[in-house]
């Protein structure tokens, strides 16, 4: 953790780079939960930067530390780059000036002075070239900045969500300077002229600790409290021998997370996906939502997103999901609660009519199973009667053997039989012809069965 030297010489803000999750020295839930952010202990300065642009290097340095390769030139989506860095202006002119005042800045590392009483100095841009057209954003980060972003080192984590909601740039200063003392719970005693450095030029009003409260320190105490996941305060004292306040020091609590509802950088991304990709939004209607950041949070984003999903799961998108999705976010539709009680109930009555339904398919089925059995086993038992009436046959007398095949021809089966395979019912039936004819020898074998079936059994 940073000491209180070590801050007191940091003049400015202190670099909020990436890390990896290990070094963060963070819980393991905490590091999961959000994605940001490793403030390297290293005392670095950036000079005179605007919260439009610190927003810029925050989302071009988030890009650097995620990418699995170092890259000499960082390429993506302008729209995406411009949902990381919560850019709200469609004016290109803007974005121009935010990208001069980003490339303009430097980040001015120090240490503690070496024997000589020497302390060494080195400075580099903050990024180098930028560039966008077609929908693409290009940049380039000097590449002994690269290996810090990527690089091990002790550090403190530094949430990308919480970052990209401050609007005044004192407070994001302030934020940065303070949130290595979070887990101490108090700071050191600062010099005012500490404080008012942290900024770069405030005014020579500034001087004076009332206006200096009322234009910087109070708003930016306040801004804090209401975004950040710290609660600020701070305490003053006097110069010795003077009424006059020339130090300050600050208490301070990290909020439960429940207090925070935070939303990771990872979750941005799966919701940039989700509008890009499932919803198909367009550019335009991407930056329609990227312009009201305010009004269009991430809870009525994915409230919108479940409206839409809803819908389409219903059939009730008949055109453009895209366009059901604007529609729903700037209406504030919602998925009702008896909406989902319906969907519930008739999932219910679907489920209950689909278990019927099987229920009849598998009596159907069983049905079916020992009808096909009784016929195998009545085939089974024709055959065997055949075979026994066949045997009965040979065993026979002669005189016997004419009488049936005789007084088979007079019945109704054989009639038929011999009808259809084309035989002479008055003929008389040799045994020659009934062994030719598989169909009658099997009709004659069980009508001799039939005839001597009780001798059989027996």
């Amino acid at each position: 953790m940073a000491t209180a030297g070590q801050v007191a010489t940091s003049r400015q803000l202190a670099l909020a780079l990436f890390d990896d999750t290990n070094a963060q020295g963070l819980p393991l839930d905490a590091a999961r939960s959000d994605i940001g952010f490793a403030r390297k202990n290293v005392l670095i300065r950036i000079i005179d930067l605007g919260v439009a642009a610190r927003r810029l290097i925050d989302a071009a340095y988030f890009i650097v530390a995620q990418e699995e390769q170092v890259r000499d030139l960082y390429d993506v989506e302008l729209d995406y780059f411009k949902w990381l860095m919560r850019y709200s202006s469609r004016n290109n002119a803007h974005l121009e000036q935010v990208i001069t005042e980003s490339q303009r800045a430097l980040i001015q590392a120090t240490a503690s002075p070496d024997a000589d009483g020497v302390k060494p100095f080195g400075s580099v841009q903050l990024i180098g070239r930028i560039s966008y057209a077609g929908g693409r954003f290009q940049f380039r980060v000097p590449p002994d900045l690269i290996g810090i972003i990527r690089g091990p080192g002790k550090s403190h984590w530094l949430s990308l969500r919480i970052t990209s909601l401050f609007t005044l740039s004192y407070a994001r200063v302030m934020y940065d300077h303070l949130l290595p003392y979070a887990d101490e719970g108090i700071t050191g005693w600062f010099e005012l002229d500490e404080l008012r450095s942290w900024q770069g030029a405030i005014g020579a009003k500034a001087q004076e600790f009332k206006y200096f409260k009322r234009d910087w320190l109070a708003p930016a105490t306040e801004q804090i409290n209401e975004v950040s996941d710290l609660t600020l305060a701070y305490e003053t004292r006097n110069e010795p021998g003077s009424r006059k306040i020339g130090r300050l020091r600050f208490r301070i609590q990290r909020k439960e997370m429940a207090e925070r509802v935070l939303h990771t950088h990872e979750q941005a991304q799966e919701l940039y996906k989700t509008l890009k990709q499932e919803i198909g939004l367009s550019s335009a209607q991407l930056n329609q939502i990227a312009a009201d950041r305010d009004t269009y949070t991430d809870e009525r984003l994915e409230q919108a997103i479940e409206r839409t999903r809803f819908s389409l799961k219903m059939g009730k998108v008949s055109k453009s999901p895209a366009g059901f999705f604007m529609k729903a976010l700037k209406e504030q539709w919602v998925v009702s609660d008896a909406e989902r009680q319906m969907v519930e109930t008739q999932e219910t009555i679907a489920m209950s009519s689909r278990r019927e339904s099987e229920e009849k398919e598998q009596q159907h089925t069983r049905m079916a199973l020992r009808i096909a059995a009784q016929n195998v086993r009545a085939q089974d038992r024709m055959v065997d009667e055949i075979r026994r009436g066949w045997e009965a046959y040979e065993a026979a007398t002669q005189k016997q053997r004419e009488d049936w095949r005789r007084t088979y021809k007079g019945t109704p089966a054989g009639r038929l039989t011999l009808r259809r395979l084309g035989i002479d019912p008055v003929a008389e039936l040799a045994e020659a012809i009934i062994q030719q004819y598989p169909d009658l020898k099997d009709g004659f074998a069980g009508y001799v069965f039939n005839k001597v079936k009780p001798a059989v059994n027996r």
